[in-house]
């Protein structure tokens, strides 16, 4: 099949529709669903990342997801980076992810001094400690692996937290005070789904829940971003059902059910969309050409792995901002575009508060 042109504007309507940045999803669970996880190594960062795609989203909303109805948990998922997913998703995400994170991750667990023994001691530990007191923040456990005589200094502890979460024992749970803790997997999500995709069809689903929310893209796209070995990642791709299309001179698709959207799809969000750190829309691809100008991309990708929160309008960034007390600061790419974005920002800027504000306290965290 010949491959359809679609031009610049196209690809980013189709992708800001994909993502629910054109028309946003109805709750937190969807809108988790429907992008296949929110990045959220900076947590906050990650409320956010939902809230943009979600319809009068609150933060009281969210933490309920997370704590009480527990429908979405925060973990090391894709790339080996802390995602917000469905619990739905959890299982049969970390049975595909876990294990390849964990072998790319033990070259510096040697370097580290951690071997294989001592892993398993400490994962013993961070567990025992979790089943007898409940929900423990990191400096907590930090504090049982010294008291073990495990290593507890610089990062060992992070990755041998992290290790016991890719290995299925933890994952996160309630917020204390603003601090993270950790729980008992098994203990807080007893429910979660087991069952689900295993194996080479396990990265066939999830190839095409990411071309359903983040395509036209790359097969180069789906493996950066998914974080899997390329020849895995290159089977998976080539048993979906596709639609080849060509963008900027490179071969990409789309999930053949979306191909009316095509035609069919709107132009690129009006709206300004006000998008957090670190947001999936800027690190689903393997280049960010067509969601930040050639000019300015240090401006929002300035090195060492940061990725700074963009002003976002039809489908591409034109500033950059941050949160002050009670309003984003922009900076514009262009100030003289300032008047005709302003209503925008300032609608943004007013949904980021109303979304903040304190509206709900959860119960007092209890051991499992």
């Amino acid at each position: 099949m010949r491959a359809l042109e679609l031009d610049d504007d196209r690809v980013r309507a189709l992708r800001t529709e994909g993502q629910g940045l054109g028309r946003p999803f109805s709750s937190a669970a969807e809108t988790v669903e429907r992008v296949v996880g929110i990045q959220a190594q900076d947590a906050r960062a990650g409320a956010l990342g939902i809230r943009v795609r979600t319809h009068a989203l609150t933060a009281a909303d969210l933490r309920r997801a997370l704590e009480v109805d527990r429908t979405l948990v925060r973990g090391w998922f894709l790339r080996g980076t802390l995602h917000t997913v469905t619990t739905a998703d959890l299982h049969w995400l970390l049975d595909l992810l876990g294990p390849h994170v964990l072998r790319l991750s033990a070259r510096r667990h040697r370097e580290l001094g951690l071997d294989e023994s001592l892993c398993d001691r400490a994962e013993t530990v961070i567990t025992d400690a979790l089943a007898a007191q409940g929900p423990c923040t990191r400096a907590e456990l930090t504090h049982r692996l010294a008291d073990a005589g495990l290593p507890a200094d610089g990062q060992a502890p992070f990755h041998l937290i992290r290790r016991t979460a890719l290995r299925g024992r933890i994952c996160f749970g309630p917020d204390r005070d603003g601090d993270a803790t950790y729980v008992l997997l098994a203990d807080w999500l007893p429910d979660a789904p087991g069952d689900g995709p295993t194996g080479d069809a396990a990265v066939t689903a999830l190839a095409r829940r990411y071309l359903r929310a983040h395509g036209p893209a790359t097969l180069e796209d789906f493996a950066g971003w998914s974080g899997l070995p390329a020849s895995a990642a290159r089977r998976a791709w080539h048993s979906l059902d596709l639609l080849p299309v060509r963008v900027q001179d490179q071969d990409c698709a789309l999930p053949a059910d979306r191909a009316d959207e095509i035609d069919a799809a709107p132009g690129p969000a009006p709206e300004v969309r006000l998008l957090p750190m670190y947001d999936n829309y800027l690190v689903a691809h393997r280049t960010s050409a067509l969601s930040v100008p050639a000019a300015h991309q240090k401006q929002v990708r300035p090195g060492g792995g940061l990725i700074r929160a963009a002003v976002l309008t039809d489908g591409l960034a034109c500033g950059t901002w941050s949160w002050r007390r009670d309003h984003a600061d922009v900076t514009l790419f262009d100030p003289t575009a300032a008047p005709g974005l302003a209503p925008g920002i300032a609608a943004e800027s007013t949904d980021i508060a109303r979304f903040l504000r304190p509206a709900w306290t959860p119960p007092p965290a209890t051991a499992p």
